[in-house]
């Protein structure tokens, strides 16, 4: 499972290595953190803003922020009344999606009397269609970071085996070379691993919560399309009452003359 695998990462990252034996003794993920150089900053920016999106996402993609059963009621019950003005009233004091959705057309639909159904159908699923690439687009934050994790600590990685042999190079025929290549090296990886692992985690959530995005799209759809319905229904019975009876036939007019 997805969740599991990326909680375990993260208490991964935050408890202290079994012992990295070096030549100093043993090394903490701190230690290793602080060896990792100055491209830890920008990937503990990255695992700070993986975290904090993470948990945004957790409070704000929700059923309930797309569409409520109160709402849906309150909805169903006054399309039915033709209370259209009454709907749009409630509709702009919800926040849930396919409010917006009713809101929208409806607005347009009593600004435009005339209009006919198929424009205001247009504009209800322009609206769902505007509101559903949002959802998309949030989420598109945990893949970037995802991608750029890995290459960040690839970078530290590399800038770190030059700084190794920089030193190294200072000290020719020192005996100790190899040693010292060694330590350079695996402190160097750190980034690499630090950024594999924010990556793991971003990229996981970021699956999770596109099964999740497309869930709410679908009851967003679902929703919207049932209230459309309602109100074609209801808008097309409208216009049949609001029809001006036809005018009698001059040859009717001399007949009953």
């Amino acid at each position: 499972m997805k969740i599991p695998s990326c909680l375990f990462a993260v208490f991964w990252l935050a408890t202290p290595l079994h012992a990295q034996e070096v030549a100093g003794g043993t090394k903490t993920i701190f230690d290793l953190v602080k060896a990792g150089g100055w491209v830890m900053i920008p990937l503990v920016f990255a695992s700070v803003l993986t975290l904090t999106l993470i948990l945004v996402y957790l409070a704000t993609l929700r059923r309930g922020s797309v569409v409520s059963r109160e709402y849906m009621e309150t909805a169903d019950a006054l399309i039915k009344k033709r209370d259209y003005l009454g709907l749009l009233a409630i509709s702009n004091r919800h926040q849930e999606a396919v409010a917006r959705v009713t809101s929208r057309m409806l607005e347009f639909a009593t600004r435009h009397p005339g209009a006919p159904l198929q424009a205001v159908r247009e504009v209800a699923e322009t609206e769902g269609g505007r509101i559903a690439n949002a959802l998309t687009h949030r989420i598109t934050y945990l893949a970037d970071v995802g991608m750029l994790a890995p290459m960040l600590g690839l970078l530290g990685t590399v800038t770190g085996i030059i700084k190794s042999f920089g030193e190294l190079g200072k000290r020719a025929g020192d005996a100790s070379q190899p040693i010292l290549l060694a330590q350079g090296v695996g402190e160097a990886l750190v980034t690499t691993a630090a950024g594999i692992i924010v990556g793991i985690v971003a990229m996981s959530f970021h699956a999770f919560f596109r099964g999740k995005v497309q869930n709410l799209i679908s009851e967003l759809e679902s929703s919207s399309t049932h209230l459309l319905s309602l109100f074609a229904t209801s808008y097309e019975k409208k216009t049949r009452d609001n029809r001006v009876p036809p005018r009698p036939s001059a040859l009717n007019d001399d007949d009953d003359y």
